[in-house]
């Protein structure tokens, strides 16, 4: 009786609250929740890699053991990215959200009393499981509830307050592995999640995608051919591209990849729709969306050891030398958000690759055996530049272009994109970089930096062609296939529904820009 209490009690409130609110409260809510969710996850994502050196003092770890602490994470996200989203359009965004957040924090209660480095890797694998399952819904549900009009700039605060965690995460990450010890980084999360799980519960609304059904065979199909792709990239460092180990995996998740694409384009209720990368915008942003994230993260994952194995920083002290870099998207986000809704997303998308582009071949220019720490800090802050004005216009674009019911599916393939990107860029840069060089001593780590940095460069000049291949100027409203109708849906999206509108001419304004009516559009 009492166990049932709790989820009672609950209920009323959130009844109440719900009562209470109107739609730029509803807003402010879901804003205030989905940023501690995103801010939550990207801290932890930092935060473990300064811990490394600790936790393999405290478990006799070895290479392999402190790879998988960070791999197993990675790959249980990746692959169950599509499956988060399919699962919150299916039984509702809100109660995924919280089961998601749910199993995130056990996972971090695991992790932080793992006895053995094992069941450290199993609670890592989980905490990824967890955060596979709400970080694509906190944007679903943002836009959800963000007027057409706003959109850009609400997107650019929230993608700022992500930004704090990835720029604070070295931070904490040093600071408490080196005071209290590396298992407070993963207790920090504990009452983080449950605190979101309350909020969550009490004041985000409910909204469901329109599929009756669960598209098992594409879950599966895609979930598996994810896995072996993944695995393919994460192990080709170790093993090499000729290895069973990889070459197996890798053919065999390309196959299912190319099945999960026939049977997503033949069954009614498909958890991916096919058609949202015939439009020109989704595809573009798609293209331009790999290209950066494979060069920022592959650049990051080379440029924290720089600032330690090329400076000889300490831990710390390397995350405070990285705070040029990390902490340019906090500040600079919701500018590129605000700027979005006025000049729209192509030149801004443009713009933040050519300064990534600009800023890794500067950094490739630059760096020799004596480098000094301030030769290095323009092109740091440019390279945060980059990625602060790419964000959140690439957000909107995305979105704009599918319909409110199909925003979790479009969430979903748009965050499955950047994780696959970023799995890519680091092991395919961490490739070039051991192919002509090593740790042996600073000259041999800048001779595998400056190929690699050249490579992260020309990724992120890649992605500049992509976007601009955007559309000059997006129409004011969602460009549908001409069997269906626009759809719309209202600022503030009551628990259980999803108001929608239809319009028959696609050329029509009326209306569209009523307080919390509208549909994403390019600014």
């Amino acid at each position: 009786m009492n166990a049932a209490a709790g989820p009672g009690v609950l209920d009323v409130m959130s009844s109440c609250l719900e009562a209470l609110m109107n739609p730029r409260s509803r807003l402010w809510w879901t804003f205030a929740v989905t940023s501690l969710a995103l801010f939550a996850f990207t801290l932890d994502r930092l935060v473990v890699a300064i811990a490394l050196p600790a936790i393999r003092a405290d478990f006799a770890a070895g290479v392999s053991d402190l790879e998988w602490t960070v791999n197993a994470y990675t790959l249980s996200f990746a692959v169950l990215l599509l499956t988060g989203s399919a699962l919150g359009d299916r039984f509702g965004r809100r109660r995924m959200f919280t089961a998601g957040v749910a199993v995130f924090t056990a996972g971090s209660a695991g992790a932080a009393l793992a006895p053995t480095i094992g069941v450290l890797l199993a609670a890592r694998a989980l905490q990824g499981a967890g955060g596979a399952m709400f970080v694509p819904l906190t944007l679903t549900m943002l836009s959800a509830v963000t007027p057409a009009a706003r959109r850009g700039a609400v997107l650019g605060a929230w993608g700022g307050i992500g930004g704090l965690g990835a720029a604070l995460g070295p931070l904490a990450g040093g600071a408490l592995a080196g005071s209290v010890g590396w298992r407070a980084i993963f207790w920090v999360n504990v009452p983080v999640g449950l605190i979101l799980v309350v909020l969550g519960r009490l004041g985000l609304a409910e909204s469901r995608g329109p599929r009756t059904e669960l598209d098992l065979a594409g879950v599966v199909l895609g979930s598996a051919g994810l896995f072996g792709v993944v695995w393919a990239v994460v192990r080709v460092g170790a093993a090499g591209w000729a290895s069973t180990e990889v070459s197996l995996p890798l053919g065999g998740g390309v196959l299912l990849l190319v099945a999960f694409v026939r049977w997503e384009m033949r069954t009614p209720a498909p958890m991916l729709p096919m058609r949202l990368f015939r439009h020109r915008v989704f595809a573009a942003g798609g293209l331009a969306s790999l290209a950066m994230y494979s060069a920022l993260f592959g650049a990051l994952f080379l440029i924290t050891q720089l600032l330690q194995a090329g400076l000889g920083a300490t831990p710390l002290q390397a995350g405070l030398r990285a705070l040029p870099m990390a902490v340019m998207p906090f500040l600079l986000t919701p500018v590129g958000g605000y700027l979005t809704d006025r000049i729209g997303f192509r030149p801004l998308m443009i713009a933040g690759l050519a300064a990534e582009a600009t800023a890794l071949g500067w950094l490739a220019a630059v760096v020799t055996p004596t480098v000094s720490y301030a030769l290095l800090v323009p092109p740091l802050v440019l390279a945060g530049l980059g990625s602060a004005l790419f964000f959140a216009p690439l957000a909107s674009a995305m979105l704009s272009v599918v319909a409110f019911e199909e925003q979790g599916q479009a969430s979903g393939a748009a965050t499955a994109i950047r994780e696959l990107a970023a799995v890519f860029g680091v092991a395919v840069l961490g490739l070039v970089f051991a192919g002509h060089g090593g740790y042996a001593s600073r000259a041999d780590f800048v001779n595998g930096f400056v190929p690699a940095m050249w490579l992260a460069a020309g990724l992120a000049a890649a992605g500049v062609l992509a976007a601009a291949a955007l559309p000059r100027r997006a129409a004011r409203g969602l460009t549908d296939p001409p069997d269906r109708c626009e759809n719309r849906a209202r600022g503030a999206v009551p628990a259980g529904t999803a108001v929608r509108a239809a319009d028959a001419q696609h050329g029509r304004r009326t209306g569209q820009h009523r307080a919390g009516v509208g549909r994403p559009g390019a600014g």
